[in-house]
């Protein structure tokens, strides 16, 4: 296949993308409307999980430029056209900031007074001081993009190691600052919609969950475009070997993570942890946790300990696409059980949401993808890449 494919198949994931994004958002409008707190529940659970996918790029992004993995090299332009998309969804965070009176009971001054939870958090948590993180940690996390990207293309433009030392200077404290403010604004965004839910692991968790996230859409990608030039005879087996051993490792740390979470918290006889998971388990809930046990772990896990299925573009692109629905189920079991702690109450808008954002997002990927080289150049730690 020529170049123009490629460019081909980007045009039309844009297009259609976008076509889907904006009838997602025109939906959202209504719902908001018509049920304005249910569109606010919908549309935060949707943009936690494509916010947590560019993070997932930011993450994988700076662990490639510090270690100069040949694994890195193939996919290094789809982290950096997810990581992109950053300062849209700082834009796209502002809906949110119109709802939190419907999301979190610390904006009741009433239900602040009768809970000594909230009253210990109420300097801290405050409508004011919920933007402001959020508008700081956006910020800090878009002008990391955009630095990146700019030393990226830079690099292809020339033999001077200057641009790649700039990447690597910035990916040493970043990838300890990207969980650090991710924190800040996970506690914000998830944490407090339980005031007496507290858990020193569970943000930990998400952000593993965000970089599964990031390298499963990596991984698909890869698989798509790798008859297409410039990837045509280059990506061989051995990448997708690499990336395999990668989803098997970051499966077993999240389902690690996840595991231990609740073995502490039940073991500990913790009253106010335990009535988190009860949520979440109580009534049909427990076939959305059999869900995740059997797809975001246990299928996977067990499948990819095969080195042939690792090896496999079609295979491995199968269990990717997976984890990474997965992983939305995840996210959506992370908020909505806060709100309807009996049961699932599935509504239109947990769909119209997250189609809405997740098409403006991958209208905005695959243009940023579309409009640079997709291999990088000049890289000096890079390897022939089609050496196994």
């Amino acid at each position: 296949m020529n170049g123009h494919s490629i460019h081909t198949r980007l045009s039309e994931m844009r297009s259609k993308a976008f076509i889907v994004g904006i009838t997602g958002l025109v939906l959202c409008a209504i719902g908001a409307y018509l049920e304005p707190k249910q569109f606010f529940i919908s549309y935060l659970f949707g943009y936690v999980f494509w916010l947590g996918l560019a993070l997932g790029c930011f993450g994988f992004l700076m662990i490639h430029h510090l270690t100069g993995g040949r694994w890195g090299f193939p996919v290094r332009r789809f982290y950096e056209a997810g990581i992109m998309t950053l300062p849209l969804m700082a834009l796209l965070f502002i809906p949110i900031c119109f709802g939190l009176q419907y999301l979190y009971v610390w904006t009741d001054a009433r239900a602040v007074a009768a809970n000594p939870t909230l009253q210990h958090r109420s300097e801290y948590m405050t409508p004011a001081g919920f933007m402001i993180r959020a508008a700081i940690f956006l910020a800090l996390w878009s002008g990391a993009a955009l630095s990146m990207n700019k030393w990226s293309l830079q690099q292809d433009g020339t033999t001077d190691i200057d641009p790649t030392r700039k990447l690597r200077t910035l990916s040493g404290p970043g990838i300890l600052l990207y969980p650090l403010t991710a924190t800040f604004v996970l506690v914000d965004w998830i944490l407090s919609l339980e005031p007496d839910w507290f858990s020193t692991m569970f943000l930990v968790l998400i952000v593993i969950g965000q970089m599964l996230s990031g390298l499963a859409f990596s991984i698909l990608l890869l698989a798509w475009f790798r008859k297409c030039d410039p990837y045509a005879g280059i990506v061989t087996e051995s990448h997708f070997h690499h990336l395999g051993m990668l989803l098997f490792a970051f499966i077993m740390l999240w389902t690690y993570m996840a595991f231990s979470q609740l073995l502490i918290i039940y073991s500990g006889n913790l009253p106010h942890e335990i009535a988190w998971y009860t949520h979440r388990v109580a009534g049909d809930w427990i076939v959305v946790v059999w869900i995740l046990i059997l797809f975001h772990f246990s299928i996977p896990f067990f499948l990819l300990l095969s080195r042939d299925i690792k090896r496999n573009a079609n295979i491995l692109a199968t269990l990717a696409f997976v984890v990474l629905i997965a992983h939305l189920v995840n996210d959506y079991w992370l908020i909505a059980p806060s709100f309807s702690p009996t049961g699932i109450h599935l509504h239109w808008l947990d769909i119209a949401a997250p189609a809405g954002v997740g098409g403006i997002w991958l209208a905005a990927f695959a243009h940023r993808l579309k409009g640079h080289p997709l291999l990088v150049t000049n890289d000096p730690r890079q390897q022939p890449v089609h050496a196994t």
